[in-house]
């Protein structure tokens, strides 16, 4: 299967240049994608270009990854509503390391192989290019005619806000961009997002009228819940791939909890599942939904890939535990950094090492750390059985707490009703 047919199939393909599939079935064919270091963190919403940079190297193709070191100075207008918030130099700098570790994790590196993925920056060649010598050897390649005649620029003018100079630009910027990576780096393909079409066809212009060569490109549809709400985000705000600013767990529960029609498209773009396994999962989650297969594989597929299979194991041991169906075994089990990071966000209690000595009954040791603001409070919630003690409902008041329920040696957790959690360690 060739790499366009590959992605047609799960609908990663939207607008095509002519001679695009020709040129990837003819040789290994360099080709880019150019992602925004707005922020230190790349996010879901970013995970369409990877997965295109990741399809074509496993097709045999070389990836390039740029990174706008030159066009996050200037911030792409395309279909946005009001010009973007410059950042600074040093912000954009710590963006772009960021941003570059991230993607070492998907795409080979290795410059032994002849198709190694690269990292590019495109500051590293606009920085010696003055304004004068831009507009003289590039601007007069493209009219201003062809510059307003693309939707993306006519949105902006029709509305209130307009669009600076510097934005107009951009799309030149840009289009140099895929000069320099062909005469550079012989890249003869450029790829992204439906919103990019505009731009990226002006790159395809000045390769053909400062090259006098022949460029080609595709885009990817942009992804839409079926609702028609923006995909990417939670009742928190964007999905990020860095897992300090989205816990694996939170990530995922994102796609756990796709709708049945969402998760049928997200299965075939966001994992690199085979379409007889697909139909497959898709089948089998018809025939019972309530069973969730298609959103369990997808969620499953998904973590892994962004962070590894332990991780993925992690999110669903916290969702058994949050839930409430995870057993004592499954929490013991865990190291305590492990313990730690299934936990986090959880209220903490403390108490001594002393404290256990002389075993308290249940009512006494909850109402003296805080977690009940009273011992007849406390009576009565595990008197209806309202309390559990790592994954076990307690048996009644009198039971004792001691050493012999504590994991890792140090910790105790404690359920209060279906979703009230408390750790308590011991000091």
């Amino acid at each position: 299967m060739s790499l366009i047919t590959e992605l047609r199939w799960r609908g990663m393909v939207q607008d095509i240049k002519p001679g695009t599939e020709e040129q990837l079935q003819k040789e290994m064919t360099t080709a880019y994608v150019g992602f925004d270091p707005t922020a230190d963190s790349l996010h879901v919403g970013n995970l369409v270009p990877i997965m295109l940079l990741v399809h074509l190297q496993k097709a045999g193709h070389k990836p390039l990854a740029l990174v706008g070191g030159a066009t996050g100075m200037v911030g792409d207008p395309s279909f946005k509503a009001e010009e973007r918030k410059m950042l600074d130099e040093e912000t954009l700098l710590h963006n772009q390391r960021c941003i570059k570790a991230q993607l070492e994790r998907f795409l080979d590196f290795d410059p032994a192989r002849t198709n190694a993925a690269e990292m590019v920056n495109n500051y590293d060649w606009f920085k010696d290019i003055s304004f004068l010598r831009f507009i003289r050897d590039v601007g007069k390649h493209i009219t201003v005619n062809y510059m307003m005649a693309k939707d993306s620029v006519k949105k902006r003018l029709e509305g209130d806000s307009g669009m600076s100079f510097t934005e107009f630009s951009y799309q030149m910027i840009q289009g140099y961009d895929f000069y320099h990576l062909y005469t550079a780096k012989n890249c003869k393909m450029q790829m992204g997002g439906s919103d990019q079409w505009g731009n990226i066809v002006t790159g395809t212009e000045l390769v053909r009228r400062m090259g006098g060569g022949e460029a080609y490109a595709f885009t990817c549809p942009l992804i839409k819940k079926a609702d028609g709400t923006k995909f990417g985000k939670s009742e928190k705000g964007n999905i990020w791939l860095d897992p300090a600013k989205t816990t694996p767990y939170e990530f995922y529960q994102f796609w756990l909890n796709a709708s049945d029609e969402d998760a049928e498209t997200y299965i075939k773009i966001f994992t690199f599942l085979d379409e007889p396994t697909i139909a497959s999962i898709i089948g089998e989650h018809r025939q019972d939904a309530s069973k969730r297969v298609l959103q369990k594989a997808l969620a499953k597929e998904v973590t892994s890939f962004i962070h590894g299979a332990r991780e993925y194991e992690l999110a669903v041991t916290t969702s058994q535990i949050l839930f409430g169906n995870a057993s004592v075994d499954v929490l013991r089990n865990l190291s305590e950094e492990e313990l730690l990071k299934v936990m986090a966000g959880v209220p903490q209690h403390t108490v001594s090492d002393a404290d256990l000595d002389a075993e308290k009954d249940a009512v006494s040791f909850l109402a003296d750390i805080g977690i009940f603001p009273s011992k007849g409070e406390a009576r009565k919630t595990i008197q209806n059985g309202g309390v559990s003690l790592n994954g076990s409902k307690l048996t009644g008041i009198d039971q004792t707490i001691g050493r012999g329920d504590l994991i890792n040696g140090r910790y105790f957790l404690f359920q209060k009703g279906k979703k009230n959690y408390y750790l308590v360690k011991v000091a």
